[in-house]
C-alpha cells in the first residue's frame, strides 16, 4: 500500500506535459562564416593550392598569392567571389573558377544548460534538432523534468522568444522534434518535488 501511495505522490510531483509549441518562430538558416569555422576552397586546375582553411579569431584567412583576406560575415558564395577577384586582380590567374564548401560551423553554437549530464555549448549543424542537442549533452539527469525543457530563440536584435517543450512527448512520438538554429539556448529544469 505504501509503495502505491509513494508512486502516486511521485507522479503528482512531476510537472504536467505542455502542449506542442505553437508560436515558436521557425529557425533561420545563416550560412555566413565566422571565427573558428572550417571550409575547403577549390580552384579549378590548381591542385597544389592548400584546400582547407580555418577562419582566424580576427575573421581572416591567409590565401596563397593573395595574402590575408577578411571572410568573417560572408556567405560561401561571397568568399568564392572574393578569392576569384583577388586572384584575377593580382594577375595570378586570368580566369578562376573557385568553389567553397563549409565543413564545420564552429562559430555557430547551441547552448544547453540545467539538468543535463554535460551542460555547455555545442557546435550547431544544419538540421540539428532539440533531441540531438540533448543527446550530445549526455541527455537528461535523473532529476530532470522531461516536461520542463525551455527553448529560447533570438528573433531580433533585442528580442527573444521562449517556449516550454515536453521532451517526453517527443520521445513518445506524440509531438514532433523541434529544429534548432544557431544561438538557441536549451534549459532543462529539475523536477519539482
Amino acid at each position: 500500500m505504501r509503495s502505491v501511495v509513494f508512486l502516486l505522490l511521485l507522479a503528482a510531483c512531476g510537472s504536467s506535459r505542455p502542449p506542442p509549441p505553437r508560436n515558436l518562430p521557425p529557425p533561420v538558416l545563416s550560412t555566413v562564416v565566422g571565427p573558428g569555422d572550417l571550409f575547403d576552397v577549390s580552384v579549378l586546375g590548381e591542385k597544389d593550392l592548400q584546400r582547407e582553411y580555418r577562419v582566424q579569431p580576427d575573421g581572416t584567412i591567409v590565401f596563397p598569392y593573395v595574402n590575408r583576406i577578411r571572410v568573417a560575415g560572408l556567405e560561401p558564395q561571397q568568399i568564392e567571389d572574393l578569392i576569384r577577384s583577388q586572384l584575377i586582380s593580382k594577375g595570378i590567374l586570368s580566369e578562376a573558377q573557385v568553389s567553397v564548401v563549409v565543413k564545420q560551423y564552429n562559430s555557430k553554437k547551441v547552448s544547453v544548460v540545467g539538468a543535463v549530464q554535460r551542460p555547455g555549448s555545442l557546435p550547431w549543424t544544419e538540421g540539428m534538432r532539440l533531441v540531438d542537442a540533448l543527446s550530445q549533452s549526455g541527455y537528461l539527469t535523473p532529476l530532470a523534468d522531461p516536461n520542463a525543457v525551455y527553448l529560447t530563440r533570438k528573433v531580433g536584435p533585442d528580442k527573444t522568444y521562449t517556449v516550454r517543450i515536453s521532451v517526453e512527448a517527443i520521445a513518445e512520438g506524440a509531438q514532433a522534434d523541434v529544429a534548432l538554429q544557431a544561438g538557441d539556448t536549451i534549459k532543462v529544469d529539475t523536477r519539482a518535488w
